[in-house]
């Protein structure tokens, strides 16, 4: 099945969150209890929910999208080409309606597909959940009320990578790492990104970030696809 996908029809992204506020103190009353309230599990009696807000970014209904990074793949004459572009900045819904129009534009036809690295658990819905939040009509693309498991225009390559092990969990770092893939991780990572938003108010060190975990997630395919890794000057950011 997945020597039969045309690369040309998959639509490759990652996406960066933060929490909605840059400290705790800065929710209400009644999202304060809220809060602690959905952390409550996780955070057991180690962390209080003021510790454990600096996580916040993990959950669609008190994170936001700071960062959404696609790239596709492009045959001319010259070869392959992988091209990267972002939607980013402090606007969460103006970057959204930019991502729903390309989607809506350009990736809308029924052979289209999403990648993404855990897409299923995290990037998929939690895109899908902050559009509805945002007052947003779904596209097409991320839209699955009543629709089949195969009917579903997603890629996964950690579900790839489980092949039918569905306990297993592996991070995109140690995927790229064992799979001889460049590290996406050599500047930040996603526990990091809070503090570069909020504290450092660097966006674009960000997007280069997310940029990056979007180029290897498409090489990852192409290793389970057992074809040749992109080069550098293969990949374009425009």
């Amino acid at each position: 099945m997945i020597q039969r996908l045309q690369l040309e029809h998959i639509l490759f992204l990652d996406i960066e969150t933060v929490p909605q506020h840059p400290d705790f103190s800065d929710l209400d009353d009644v999202e304060k209890a809220l809060y602690a309230d959905k952390t409550r599990y996780l955070r057991k009696d180690e962390f209080t929910p003021e510790d454990y807000y600096e996580r916040a970014g993990i959950w669609a209904e008190f994170g936001k999208i700071v960062c959404i990074s696609v790239g596709y793949f492009h045959t001319s004459t010259d070869g392959k080409r992988f091209r990267t572009t972002s939607f980013f900045g402090d606007d969460e819904t103006k970057l959204l309606n930019e991502f729903k129009n390309l989607l809506e534009e350009h990736f809308y036809r029924r052979e289209h597909l999403l990648c993404a690295h855990n897409g299923k658990e995290f990037d998929f819905p939690y895109i899908a959940r902050r559009m509805i939040i945002n007052g947003i009509t779904l596209p097409q693309k991320l839209n699955l009320f009543g629709k089949k498991p195969w009917e579903i225009p997603h890629i996964d390559t950690l579900d790839l990578w489980k092949f039918g092990d569905y306990k297993h969990y592996t991070s995109l770092k140690l995927m790229t790492k064992i799979l001889g893939i460049p590290s996406p991780k050599d500047d930040i990572d996603g526990s990091q990104v809070r503090q570069v938003y909020y504290e450092e108010n660097d966006i674009d060190r960000i997007v280069v970030y997310c940029e990056k975990d979007t180029v290897a997630v498409a090489q990852i395919l192409l290793k389970l696809r057992n074809e040749r890794l992109l080069d550098e000057d293969e990949i374009i950011s425009v």
